[in-house]
């Protein structure tokens, strides 16, 4: 599942910019934070040719793969040919961005077809492994929503499907790894600039009951599928997944133990698995990250919040800021920064981009959302780059990181649903 969305009007209102145009990036060769000043003139862009076609397919069709559809609609050259969801009900409504593709209920077919070159699996978490294996098997390229699967031992079969195939491209759906916006963000992680980190927390709230309607029982069973607690990764899994994720890359470090508890506040349906959850996220050197989620509040929608003794880093939505403290040391390009007021703080405006921005001769400051069309876009477009022979080095979600961040969301989930605290083993981070 995708935490892909846009910004909310309500946050424009107290978010106030002012100041100069800046760049910003970080060096790979240093890691050093350097300023950049708006260029007098754009540099004159190169035409680039037509990427090559690539012929697709999206198997399944509900919420996150008409996510994967649009974004493929915005992509030059991914030729959706083919669509598959075993409930036909859903066809007309996810071929509306491409009608020349034929709508097929059998995922079979899709692999049979010797033109599809890339496949997108987006069905249900625990359809995921015989789906995999059998597009590995014929000779697909994929990319696999996450969690990769329901249970640890189905994610490490798929992983190790993935390792087993290196002619084919494997992407698991960490889309936010390969956000710009988050990539932009890890830099500043790079050079330090927090200082001696503290702690880290993040959230996710939305009010949805995740429970859907069907026209016969069976087919309303098969829609709540994430509401049975035999095959539900709950809300760490299916949502947190993404942002415990981040955490663990950023701070590049796994998780050494993980506790927490969750309970239904909000949707007394009969249901059992947890609308709302907790849990506590323990790094090396004591370190802790506090994770929550919910089901009956949208109230701040998402967020991620990193504090360290010299500043601390805020992600929200398709925006992110620096909030230095006063006893921090001047960095020297803050003079050039675009500041915002965020209640009562004044952040740095983080502008993924910017340098691409200052060479097309564009302010940052007033053209910040010009590379943002969400994290899908770009995971999207890397995959299909990847397939064309371009890149493939830039995969960072392949089968291990895929199944690493698996693993950890569902032992995340155990402790939530057992109320005990999971201390992880080396091994366990093993394909």
């Amino acid at each position: 599942m995708s935490r892909n969305s846009k910004q909310d009007p309500g946050r424009r209102s107290f978010l106030q910019t002012s100041g100069a145009a800046f760049g910003l990036f970080v060096s790979e060769a240093f890691a050093n934070a350097q300023e950049l000043k708006p260029k007098a003139k754009a540099k004159v862009a190169t035409p680039e040719a037509p990427p090559t076609p690539v012929t697709c397919a999206v198997i399944g069709a509900g919420d996150q793969g008409r996510e994967i559809l649009k974004a493929l609609a915005a992509l030059p050259g991914a030729d959706v040919k083919m669509i598959a969801d075993s409930y036909a009900g859903i066809h007309k409504r996810a071929l509306e961005r491409h009608p020349k593709a034929t709508a097929v209920e059998d995922y079979r077919k899709v692999l049979d077809d010797k033109a599809v070159q890339a496949v997108w699996v987006a069905t249900p978490t625990h359809q995921h492994k015989e789906i995999v294996l059998a597009a590995l098997q014929a000779g697909k390229h994929v990319y696999v929503e996450t969690p990769l699967a329901h249970t640890v031992d189905d994610a490490r079969a798929i992983a190790q499907a993935g390792l087993k195939n290196p002619k084919l491209v494997f992407q698991a759906g960490l889309q936010r790894r390969l956000n710009p916006l988050e990539e932009h963000v890890f830099g500043f992680f790079r050079t330090g600039v927090l200082s001696h980190l503290a702690m880290g927390r993040a959230h996710w709230s939305k009010k949805n009951s995740w429970r859907k309607a069907g026209g016969t029982p069976e087919r309303e069973k098969a829609l709540n599928w994430r509401l049975d607690k035999k095959i539900s990764p709950g809300l760490v899994g299916e949502i947190g997944i993404h942002q415990i994720d981040i955490a663990s890359l950023f701070l590049r470090s796994k998780p050494a133990a993980i506790s927490g508890f969750g309970a239904v506040m909000a949707w007394k349906d009969g249901r059992e698995v947890a609308d709302t959850i907790h849990c506590t996220v323990e790094f090396a050197n004591g370190f802790h990250y506090i994770y929550t989620a919910t089901l009956g509040n949208s109230f701040e929608a998402d967020r991620d919040v990193f504090q360290g003794s010299d500043a601390a880093i805020m992600l929200h939505k398709d925006r992110a800021w620096l909030f230095k403290e006063s006893d921090a040391p001047n960095l020297g390009w803050e003079v050039y920064a675009t500041k915002e007021n965020l209640l009562d703080e004044t952040g740095i405006a983080l502008v993924a981009n910017a340098t691409k921005l200052l060479d097309e001769g564009k302010d940052p400051s007033e053209n910040r959302d010009a590379y943002t069309k969400g994290p899908t876009f770009y995971a999207c477009e890397t995959f299909l780059n990847a397939v064309r022979g371009k890149g493939k080095s830039k995969i960072t979600s392949g089968p291990a990181e895929g199944f690493q961040a698996t693993m950890v969301a569902l032992k995340a989930n155990e402790a939530i649903t057992t109320g005990n605290r999971v201390v992880f083993k080396n091994e366990w981070f093993n394909i």
